[in-house]
């Protein structure tokens, strides 16, 4: 059982932000029920069905059970408030305004359940000028300076991440902050609406190192002109690594590790300060020395100097390497109908109550019936509200 065993979560949520923090829920044990309109969410379709569920679908929304329930219905939000009634989190990512015009804003909602858990996932927050607008990750990222961090240093262009990343560390924000609610909950019995906005979720992701020239307002300057040094991709004879020397001892065993007297005797990268302010020459003269080995060579003369390195892995890589395979990373399972999926575990490793991953995504109104028929209703009641409409 899990660290959240008993507790109930709902679900309102589409895409990726709201889903993905339920899920890192029902991954600790939570009971979450995915409440979806009778077509289905969004990323339902997105992306290559495979036994009519496409994977991004399938990671974002594993361990849950669906609803599928027209919420412009009077009878379907019946049925909600009845949800309601008994459960301890309600997640809604829908932009400022839109829940409460269908009549499930917080304020409603603690009519029904004091006690609940309330979390509003917006865009950009619930007021400004663009907190009206509809929002996907691209957008965030370049309004949070993202695409700024990540420019080509040499042409200035400004990239993307290629990954959906503030929407993901958004959900990370979201999970967290559930947690703690719960725990204060514990304490005093209250519940309270939690607010997050991915781009106030990035910004903050971002900030340590990313804005680090924005931090002392009297010693203010742009951090794009800090020589950053996370693009530490080295080629090799035969492929790519990476490697960094951040101590002095380490700066040392990389000019072993690399048979480089050049290197070792540069009074430019005798300190980490001065290796810091050298630091594009640096690596543009480690570039050239590690170009001459082949990567399996280098790499383990840099790791018996205690350099850290790596080689760079190809997603399809991933399966087989030995360090992802001794921790169990990737959870291979057999579901009917899927055939072997694979899930990366859950992170955190809890020694009294694992988490793991609770059952697949389920598919569209799959658990339908179960739930109503938790909530009492009859055979005869559910097929009524079917040919109506208000269930799928």
């Amino acid at each position: 059982m899990g660290p959240l065993e008993g507790i109930k979560v709902l679900d309102l949520s589409a895409m990726v932000s709201g889903p993905v923090a339920a899920t890192l829920l029902a991954d600790q044990g939570a009971e979450v029920i995915k409440v979806e309109p009778k077509i289905g969410e969004q990323m339902r379709h997105m992306g290559k069905p495979f036994n009519g569920v496409p994977p991004t679908f399938y990671s974002c929304n594993r361990g849950k059970k669906s609803l599928a329930i027209d919420l412009k219905s009077s009878e379907g939000k019946l049925i909600l408030q009845q949800l309601i009634l008994d459960s301890d989190v309600l997640i809604q990512n829908f932009r400022p305004g839109a829940i409460d015009r269908m009549g499930f804003g917080e304020e409603a909602v603690r009519a029904i359940n004091s006690k609940i858990i309330y979390v509003s996932i917006s865009g950009f927050g619930e007021k400004g000028p663009y907190a009206h607008q509809r929002v996907y990750d691209p957008v965030i990222q370049a309004l949070a300076g993202a695409t700024d961090i990540q420019a080509d240093k040499k042409a200035g262009r400004p990239k993307m991440f290629r990954v959906i990343i503030a929407d993901k560390v958004t959900a990370l924000g979201a999970a967290q902050a559930i947690t703690a609610a719960l725990f204060y909950r514990e304490r005093s019995g209250k519940g309270q609406h939690i607010r997050l906005s991915m781009l106030d979720a990035m910004i903050g992701f971002l900030w340590p190192e990313g804005m680090s020239g924005l931090v002392y307002a009297e010693s203010e300057f742009d951090p794009a002109k800090a020589t950053g040094a996370m693009d530490l991709v080295f080629e090799t004879l035969d492929g790519f690594i990476t490697a960094g020397a951040v101590t002095d001892s380490q700066w040392q065993g990389m000019c072993r590790a690399l048979n480089s007297d050049q290197l070792k005797d540069d009074k430019r990268f005798a300190t980490s300060l001065d290796r810091i302010r050298h630091a594009e020459i640096r690596k543009e003269m480690t570039a050239s020395e590690i170009a001459r080995w082949k990567s399996e060579d280098i790499l383990e003369r840099l790791d018996t100097e205690g350099v850290p390195s790596a080689p760079l892995l190809k997603r399809t890589e991933l399966l087989e390497h030995e360090q992802v395979i001794a921790n169990e990373t990737v959870l291979r399972e057999e579901i009917e109908g899927f055939g072997e999926v694979r899930q990366a575990r859950p992170p955190a490793r809890f020694s009294a109550t694992p988490s793991e991953i609770q059952a697949p995504a389920p598919k569209l109104g799959e658990h339908t019936d179960e739930i109503l028929i938790s909530l009492g209703f009859s055979n005869s009641k559910r097929e009524t509200l079917r040919t109506k409409g208000v269930i799928l």
